[in-house]
């Protein structure tokens, strides 16, 4: 299995490289893939601010890229409710932070926004120190 950095995954869902897009997806079709956290929250950065991509079409090119029988995560259950709160407003960085700690009794931020996001999506422990 290999690690893949957060530029092999933009070439390969950008395609704005051509010769690097094809060997990323040499790689995507040919190796077992590992995908961290960290370059999962990158790319999302990257797509969005970099090249403009809306948070719809983050959240399905990720569904499918971490849907590929070759892809693999650190916690396949907690990225796909990240990515089902992220298609339903939540900010990416914010429910990974959140899954990061679901086994946690309270997430504490002062991010009011992000507090009123959390607690109308899943009614969770998020709240203000």
């Amino acid at each position: 299995m290999i690690g893949v950095d957060t530029n092999i995954i933009i070439r390969l869902l950008t395609g704005d490289d051509k010769k690097q897009f094809q060997k990323a997806e040499h790689i995507f079709s040919s190796e077992q893939i590992f995908i961290a956290d960290t370059v999962l929250l990158e790319a999302e950065w990257v797509l969005r601010f970099a090249y403009k991509f809306k948070p719809d079409a983050i959240q399905q090119a990720m569904t499918k890229l971490l849907g590929l029988e070759n892809v693999h995560v650190n916690n396949p259950e907690n990225l796909s409710r990240v990515l089902q709160l992220y298609g339903k407003g939540l900010d990416f960085a914010d429910a990974m932070h959140l899954m990061a700690n679901i086994q946690q009794n309270t997430l504490v931020t002062f991010d009011k926004a992000f507090i009123r996001r959390a607690t109308n999506l899943t009614g969770c422990w998020v709240k203000e120190p």
